[in-house]
């Protein structure tokens, strides 16, 4: 992928893909989100590149970052190259959650759980030809969908696309042909019927 016109930095570019990555060092990341927000060609650059990015939701984000000794090398050669002070490295994120089968071909990982309100949000994926089985909502759920497809009854999800359903609704089918990574946010007293 390249730019078209004449006046873009060639490091916008570098700048979009390691934000698509989420290699950036965290105080790189604002200054790049501004500069997306403002300029078309590298907001397209973005949407081209999240499904490749979304090919990669399964590997851990350790092989996307390189390792800190590595960061500051290719920072401080950038550095002496552009006459740019030097990126720092980000400290290293802590292990990511550990996935639990929920069901077969259904994993979750939970990201948070608000006990007052009784509602749950967590990341679920389901396995190629998997079902998640008919249940009814307590609360409101919300699903935003990452990698795969989902369909669910008559509505075919694919990334980036967001499902509101309302409470007492019921969700007859839910299936992933392709397999899927989606955050949920549901609540935790939704019966399976």
């Amino acid at each position: 992928m390249t730019h078209a016109s004449g006046g873009h930095e060639d490091g916008h570019l570098e700048s979009v893909v390691l934000y698509a990555l989420q290699a950036l060092p965290s105080m790189g990341s604002a200054a790049v989100e501004a500069h997306i927000a403002a300029c078309a060609e590298c907001r397209q650059e973005l949407q081209a590149l999240r499904p490749v990015v979304g090919a990669f939701a399964s590997w851990p984000t350790d092989v996307l970052r390189p390792a800190t000794s590595l960061w500051n090398r290719l920072a401080q050669r950038i550095a002496d190259e552009t006459g740019r002070a030097p990126m720092p490295s980000t400290p290293r994120r802590s292990a990511e959650p550990d996935w639990f089968d929920a069901a077969p071909g259904i994993a979750c990982t939970l990201l948070a759980t608000d006990t007052e309100n009784n509602r749950v949000s967590m990341l679920v994926r389901l396995a190629p030809g998997t079902d998640y089985p008919p249940h009814r909502h307590a609360g409101i759920e919300e699903l935003h969908l990452l990698d795969g497809e989902l369909v669910v009854d008559d509505k075919t999800l694919y990334p980036g696309d967001y499902l509101r359903s309302e409470p007492d609704t019921v969700d007859r089918r839910v299936w992933s042909q392709t397999g899927c990574t989606c955050v949920l946010m549901t609540s935790i007293d939704d019966v399976i019927i």
